[in-house]
């Protein structure tokens, strides 16, 4: 089918034009975070709200070694009733601003996910991440939207589809796990049939 033929096209193209060099920044960044013992904050809305859950549990479960700091990385948008509570009560705008600023230190790392770059509560937790002092780091597509400004480091996806803009943030998401598992040395985790008993 044409269609979906040129969609893996288009992703892989995108994909293959991303820089290196802000991938291996972020994985620096995030190996210090674990030999310092820092907390990572990752969060966005809708795609990158899943995008943020799925990076959380790689880094969480599958870089364990018992002989070195876990790595500890907390999703802000897995915490529904948080979120909820802000929006109804407060403002949507402020879902991940207020719980970063109750739960991070200076040193800390923040870690933002949105296509756009546009999002008004992704943009606000950036700059309470900013006022803390934590190292601010962004993955978005399009020409960066107004978050490329509020990053130390921004990785921009060279496309203008969203749906691509996602599937490579998956990527890229997946290198950096990788990357940090390989550093760490942390075994691979193997899948054991179930028992017929």
């Amino acid at each position: 089918m044409r269609t979906v033929t040129d969609y893996y096209r288009a992703v892989s193209e995108a994909v293959l034009k991303l820089p290196q060099e802000p991938v291996n920044r972020i994985v620096s960044t995030l190996k210090q975070a674990r030999t310092d013992k820092r907390r990572i904050f990752i969060f966005g809305n809708g795609g990158s709200a899943a995008n943020a859950a799925h990076f959380t549990v790689d880094m969480i479960k599958s870089t364990v070694r018992s002989d070195r700091p876990r790595l500890k990385i907390i999703c802000l948008n897995d915490n529904i009733p948080t979120m909820t509570a802000y929006s109804n009560d407060v403002s949507y705008d402020v879902i991940f601003s207020e719980p970063l600023t109750t739960l991070a230190e200076p040193g800390d790392v923040a870690i933002a996910i949105s296509g756009s770059g546009n999002s008004p509560n992704v943009l606000r937790a950036m700059d309470s991440a900013a006022e803390m002092g934590l190292t601010r780091i962004g993955l978005t597509g399009f020409q960066g939207g107004k978050m490329a400004t509020l990053c130390d480091l921004c990785l921009v996806v060279p496309s203008d589809n969203m749906q691509h803009i996602e599937d490579a943030h998956v990527v890229i998401s997946h290198a950096i796990f990788t990357a940090v598992r390989a550093y760490v040395g942390a075994p691979r985790v193997r899948v054991q049939a179930a028992s017929a008993d």
